[in-house]
């Protein structure tokens, strides 16, 4: 069943009524205090701009446990060399911005629209949504944004102009910070390389509430 959200009351259903692809409900709106409240019970808002609102809880979580990630030899070499430039949280609405406007293989268009980059850099003024940023010759060639819940870091895009960018952020995001987890949301070969795996609803919702 999937239910329909209302602009003034921000609650939402259970999770565990999600359908099989792990939409939940559709509708409300993108508040500070709405998107604290999924992100908080493992929801999270995707949908193109010629959609309603639609808001997913998954039944299975790709994630990446900070210590658990892979650096290949290759990419090692890559990061002993020190061409990349790594810093966090300088330059958030220009991140966000790069992964809206990047051409993804089998995407049209993009699910960052303007609703979406405004919600997100309202959060990141309240110190909630932040980014990785990586540079190359002084010029910024990679990053990722995401919220931090608690000991997770939920990540929602990334973007590389150069190779390797994007995957230099997610490793120094592992190793340089305090989270346990990395929410990857959807599983792709790439994260799967890296150490990400698939867990449970559940699993990922204890996580989040600091109770495993």
């Amino acid at each position: 069943m999937i239910f329909e959200l209302h602009n003034i009351d921000i609650s939402f259903p259970d999770s565990a009524m999600a359908e099989p692809d792990g939409l939940l409900a559709i509708g409300g709106d993108l508040s500070s205090e709405r998107l604290l409240l999924a992100y908080k019970n493992g929801i999270f808002p995707w949908y193109s701009d010629d959609e309603p609102i639609c808001w997913y809880a998954p039944p299975e979580r790709c994630v990446l446990f900070s210590n658990k990630i892979f650096v290949s030899k290759s990419m090692q070499q890559i990061l002993n060399k020190k061409s990349f430039t790594i810093t966090f949280n300088t330059v958030f609405e220009t991140v966000i911005q790069y992964c809206a406007n990047t051409n993804r293989k089998d995407q049209d268009g993009t699910w960052i629209t303007n609703d979406m980059q405004k919600a997100y850099i309202n959060l990141h003024k309240m110190g909630i949504a932040k980014s990785v940023e990586v540079w190359q010759n002084k010029e910024l060639v990679g990053g990722l944004y995401g919220l931090e819940i608690n000991n997770v870091f939920c990540g929602e895009s990334m973007f590389s102009k150069v190779s390797n960018a994007s995957k230099a952020a997610l490793i120094w995001l592992c190793k340089e910070n305090n989270y346990k987890v990395i929410d990857c949301q959807i599983r792709t070969e790439h994260l799967i390389s890296m150490g990400a795996e698939m867990i449970e609803r559940a699993e990922y919702l204890n996580i989040l509430h600091n109770k495993s």
